[in-house]
Formats: structure tokens, C-alpha cells, sequence
């Protein structure tokens, strides 16, 4: 058997709202978080550093902040790679024009003035919503995209538009190596997955849920719209521009525009698809799942000894993104978080059928 629930009594309020009021279940995550800090960087090489764990994070943690806006309070975005961009070119600036200041206020930073441009765009989320809505942040990336190719300011008026980012230190520690790189993210993301779970279970993210559902019932229960939609732009896109600072720093180190164009946003839309929607588990499924089948898709032909060329293998890519899409929106529109609950419930009722 899995375990079971019942005889979890819960004595007080603050066990009754823990994040994780079932024991194993918080052991679970405990022992991952612990696993991941500990075990990971003893036997990780630079490949599965750079290739695998860092992306797999990073795309997480924008995938969380897509999914507090689309999953929770369900207002369609296509503007996820510009407000990475925002993130990224506001912690470049800033690193630049003022050296010294702390690596954590850096990626904070990006993270607000993306915040502040996410606002901006959400603005007509109050007038409109659906297919327009996801029209109106498509417009959004790119004029956001036009803005960092064009105004030189933003480049450090680099001949080439592209900027890159030198040593990196946090409280005197360098940060260079893929391990280095590997812990300052995980930690950044284990923190901010937390605070948005947190979130969600408290009175804004029942908010969110509420206009997600029905926004015209919502409204007349006394949730305020102007609220609701704009606190949602504005927290997605604060973890969305701090995604895109340590995708920028600690993945790329140096970038050009086209590093956030419109195939970063629709990258980050699938994976909350195939991920689940409404679901903090499903963005780190989904981005496991992205950044994963293309590597796989590149070994196969090793492996069986079939000669495939580099064409072929993107298209195939693009076809099973495809048809993952279309399976999880007929089949299980709520992704591979719903599998694995389900999956879940039926390890716990196992080997009774009832």
C-alpha cells in the first residue's frame, strides 16, 4: 500500500492550513529538496548541470509565474518571453551601471520592473479577456522585443545588440562554476515555489480562482476585477522577470533579443499545458518534460543505430509537442499533474477496488 491518510488528526488551525497537511507528503518534499541539495551535486556532471538541472529550473519557475496568471486566474498571456526579457535587461542594467550592488537585489529588481510592465500590459484585461487578451500580450512581446533590438540605451550600445554578463559574486562567494549555478538557482526556486503555493491557499489566490470561474459572480460576491486581474499580472510577472535574470545570467551569460522571442513564450505556454494548468507540481512537470524530450529525441537514433539528420529530429520535436498538446487538451486537460494524482488516489485504494 501507499499510505493513508486517515488517523491525521489535526489538533490546532496552524496544522490544519500547513502548505503540506499530510505527513508524507511533507516528508516527500523534504526529502527531494534535501536530495536535490545534497546528493545531486555529488554525482552531477557539467552536462546534466547546464543541460538539464539549470534549464529545468528556471523554465519552472517561469512556469509558475504563467501559471498563477493563466492557470489561477485564467487570463491568457503570449508575452511570457518579453517579460523575461524585462527581467533579464533590468538586472544587465542594473549590474552595470551600479557594479556593486548585491546579486539577490539585482534579480529582484528585474523581477519588479518586469512586475511593472506586466501591469501595464494588464490593463486591458479589465475590457477584454480570451483569444483578444492573449492578442493584446502577443503585442506586448513584441513591442518589448523592438524596444531591447532598437534603443541602444538597453545594449550598453553594443554594436552587435548583444551583452554579456562578467563574475558573479554573492556576498563575496563567486558564482561560475555549474554547480555554483545549479545551488544559487534551486535555492531561488525552492523559495519562490513555496511562497507562491502559499499564496495561492490564502485569500488572493482564492481571489484569482474566483475570477478564473466566473468573473461576472465573482464581481457580484464583492471580488473587485481591477483587483484581481492586475495582482495576477503583476505577481506572474515578477516570477517570470526573475526567470529571465537567471536564465540570462546563470544559463546563457550572454544574449541578444531574439534569446525571449515569441517561440520562449509559446515554449513556456505548452508547459503548463502538458504540465497542468492550476497546478505549481504541473510547471515543473511540464518543464521537465520540454526540456527533456528534445534531449531523449536526440539519442534515439544512437541508440537503434537509424541515421536521422538534426532537420528531422526538430520536426519530430515539433510533432510530439504537437500531439502532446492536443492529447492533454482532449484527453486530460489538466495536464500530468492530474495523472499523477490520480495515480496517487489509486496507489492509496490499492488493492481495493472502492
Amino acid at each position: 500500500m501507499f499510505y493513508r491518510e486517515a488517523g491525521q488528526f489535526k489538533t490546532n488551525y496552524e496544522a490544519d492550513q500547513a502548505i503540506f497537511p499530510i505527513a508524507q507528503d511533507r516528508w516527500f518534499v523534504w526529502l527531494t529538496v534535501a536530495f536535490a541539495f545534497l546528493i545531486v551535486p555529488l554525482f552531477a556532471g557539467q552536462y546534466l548541470y547546464t543541460e538539464v538541472l539549470i534549464p529545468v529550473l528556471i523554465l519552472s519557475l517561469a512556469a509558475i509565474g504563467l501559471n498563477i496568471l493563466t492557470g489561477y486566474c485564467g487570463q491568457l498571456s503570449l508575452g511570457t518571453g518579453g517579460f523575461m526579457a524585462v527581467g533579464a535587461y533590468a538586472s544587465y542594467n542594473l549590474m552595470l551601471r551600479l557594479p556593486e550592488t548585491n546579486l539577490i537585489v539585482v534579480f529582484l529588481f528585474g523581477g519588479l520592473m518586469a512586475m511593472l510592465v506586466g501591469v501595464l500590459f494588464g490593463i486591458p484585461s479589465l475590457r477584454i479577456k480570451g483569444f483578444y487578451l492573449a492578442v493584446a500580450t502577443l503585442a506586448s512581446q513584441f513591442f518589448i522585443e523592438w524596444m531591447f533590438a532598437r534603443v541602444k540605451w538597453f545594449t550598453n550600445y553594443a554594436p552587435s545588440g548583444s551583452v554579456a554578463v562578467g563574475e558573479l559574486n554573492l556576498f563575496g562567494m563567486p558564482i561560475h562554476t555549474p554547480m555554483q549555478k545549479y545551488l544559487f538557482v534551486l535555492a531561488t526556486v525552492v523559495i519562490l515555489a513555496l511562497a507562491a503555493k502559499n499564496l495561492i491557499r490564502g485569500r488572493l489566490g482564492r481571489m484569482w480562482m474566483a475570477t478564473r470561474d466566473m468573473d461576472i459572480a465573482a464581481e457580484i460576491i464583492g471580488i473587485r476585477p481591477l483587483h484581481a486581474k492586475l495582482s495576477a499580472f503583476a505577481v506572474s510577472s515578477f516570477y517570470i522577470g526573475i526567470a529571465g535574470a537567471l536564465w540570462a545570467f546563470l544559463r546563457l551569460g550572454s544574449w541578444e533579443p531574439l534569446a525571449f522571442d515569441i517561440n520562449r513564450s509559446f515554449q513556456i505556454l505548452f508547459m503548463i499545458i502538458i504540465g497542468g494548468l492550476g497546478s505549481i507540481l504541473g510547471s515543473f512537470l511540464g518543464a521537465a518534460f520540454i526540456v527533456l524530450v528534445p534531449i531523449f529525441l536526440n539519442q534515439i537514433p544512437a541508440l537503434l543505430n537509424v541515421p536521422l539528420s538534426t532537420a528531422a529530429i526538430s520536426h519530430m520535436e515539433l510533432m510530439i509537442f504537437g500531439a502532446m498538446i492536443v492529447f492533454f487538451l482532449i484527453v486530460e486537460p489538466h495536464g500530468l499533474a492530474r495523472l499523477w494524482a490520480i495515480a496517487k488516489e489509486k496507489l492509496r485504494l490499492w488493492p481495493f477496488p472502492y
